[in-house]
This record gives C-alpha cells, sequence and structure tokens, in this order.
C-alpha cells in the first residue's frame, strides 16, 4: 500500500478486511519453456459487489479489470457493473488472465460485447476462441470487440481494430525476469490509449512499459522505471507492418513516446485498474 501511495496512487477506497482469507499469494513455476502458475486466490474469492464504490468507480474514465476467472464472487455482477460503468461515459478493458478450470465462459461472451479493448495473451486467445493461432483468434475476437490486442511474448503484440491489423515487434532487452510484463504491457497501452493515441501506437508503447519491467527482479520494482531514462520510451521510428484485412501489406512508421500513467489502483481486495 506504501508504495502505492508513493507514486500518487489514490487508496482512499481500499478496504481492509478483518479476519477471514488473508492477502493472495501467486507462485510461478518454470517448466523448461512453459511457465506454470500456482496461486492462492485470498480476498480475491470473496470480493463481491457490495465491495465495489460503483459512484468513485464511475468518476474515472477508465476501467481496466483482470484476472477475470479469480474473481468468483463478483462475476455474476460484472455485467451489470460493465453496462453501469459505459453509461456513465467510460470506455472499458478487459485481461481475463489464465482460467485455472480451462472453461472459459463465467460470462465472458457477454462482457466481451461490452468492453472497448481486449487484451488476453496469445494462449488465452486461442484458448478462448478454439483456434490454433493468434492470426485466426484475433480475427474472431475482433468481431466482437473493438481493440484487440494480444500479446505474444517475444514476438511483440498483434492488434487488431476493425478491418486493420497490425505486427508489432517486442522491444530488444536483456530481461532479468519477465514477471508482470503482461500487466505493464496492459498499462502502457491503456495509458497511450488514453491519450488518445491510434492502436498501433499504444501496442508500441505496451511494448515498451513490458520490456522495461523485465529489467529489473519482481513485479513490482519500480527502480527500473525510476532509475531509467525517458529515452527509452524515444528510439528510433521502427518499421511496422500495417495490414487492412483484404488489402495490400503497407509500411509505415510511428513513434511512440513517453506519456506517464495517469492512475492505476491494485489491491488484494481488486484486481482492477482505472485512470481518471
Amino acid at each position: 500500500m506504501q508504495r502505492l501511495v508513493e507514486r500518487g496512487v489514490d487508496v482512499t477506497r481500499v478496504k481492509r478486511v478483518r479476519g477471514g482469507p488473508s492477502t493472495g499469494v501467486t507462485v510461478l513455476l518454470h517448466h523448461g519453456g512453459k511457465r506454470h502458475i500456482l496461486t492462492y486466490p485470498g480476498t480475491m474469492f470473496e470480493m463481491d459487489a457490495n465491495d465495489i464504490d460503483l459512484d468513485y468507480l464511475a468518476s474515472a474514465r477508465h476501467f481496466h479489470l483482470s484476472s477475470l476467472f479469480l474473481h468468483k464472487a463478483l462475476q455474476p455482477a460484472l455485467p451489470g457493473i460493465f453496462r453501469k460503468l459505459k453509461a456513465a461515459g467510460l470506455t472499458l478493458s478487459l485481461d481475463t488472465n489464465d482460467d485455472p478450470d480451462d472453461r472459459w465462459d463465467s460470462g465472458l461472451e457477454e462482457l466481451l460485447g461490452l468492453v472497448n479493448i481486449f487484451l488476453p495473451n496469445e494462449d488465452e486467445a486461442c484458448r478462448i476462441t478454439g483456434k490454433a493461432d493468434a492470426e485466426t483468434a484475433i480475427g474472431v475476437l475482433a468481431a466482437r470487440v473493438p481493440i484487440v490486442a494480444i500479446k505474444c511474448g517475444k514476438q511483440g503484440a498483434l492488434v487488431q481494430a476493425g478491418q486493420e491489423r497490425w505486427r508489432l515487434p517486442a522491444e530488444s532487452v536483456a530481461p532479468v525476469d519477465t514477471i508482470g510484463a503482461g500487466d505493464s504491457f496492459n498499462a502502457g497501452f491503456l495509458c497511450a490509449y488514453l491519450k488518445g493515441k491510434p492502436p498501433d501506437e499504444c501496442a508500441a508503447f505496451g511494448n515498451r512499459t513490458a520490456a522495461l519491467s523485465t529489467l529489473r527482479s519482481g513485479a513490482r520494482n519500480l527502480s527500473a522505471i525510476s532509475s531509467c531514462s525517458a529515452s527509452f520510451f524515444r528510439t528510433p521510428n521502427k518499421q511496422v507492418g500495417r495490414t487492412p484485412l483484404g488489402l495490400q501489406t503497407k509500411a509505415f512508421t510511428r513513434r511512440a513516446r513517453y506519456a506517464g500513467v495517469e492512475g492505476v489502483i491494485k489491491s488484494s481486495r481488486a484486481r482492477a485498474a482505472f485512470s481518471r
């Protein structure tokens, strides 16, 4: 909590609960090239709609939800919450993260019809759609969501908005720890989106924030950002593949510039983030 306060995050609506489950813990196990995640959800399983201050959330510009399948008690209320926030003028984004039950439902189809941006990784996108590759999966998802950005690890990001599709290469860094890179991509993407940037620039900025987050050990290690020059976010223009579906591929360049994250709220009671 103190770290969040030090970074200027408003924590006045964080609820402290005495007794019952405690803060969750996640352990990551590496088996060859594949990473396995073991999570004790703690209070995340217990949080329900009564714990949400909707008036406070509605004062924001954007609402982001992650770890959909771990919000067991909150899931039934999420479509209603999303509709109320959307009616209040907020834009919405979703990152489901993994489904431990491998069912990929829990109201996901309804939520996809409400969000502005969907931010899965490659494996999640394929599992949700039943497709074998990200290129096919993104076409299915883009029929439901205005902007889809699929995180593809070392291959960068695949983005589609309407009939336009972009492949954004990953930044070239020597990673120390990749924990939190996906969430960092989300933060960078959404920061640029709230600045009015087009989807390809949002993804380029997301790739940069993701890469930066890997330069130190620990998902919450802010020293990587504090000690890194802003020039990291002003690297030379890179060629990006822009593919209007069914049309000839064109090449163009874009420059994604640093713009500070406007606001993120995370707590053990809710892995939600929003920009005010």
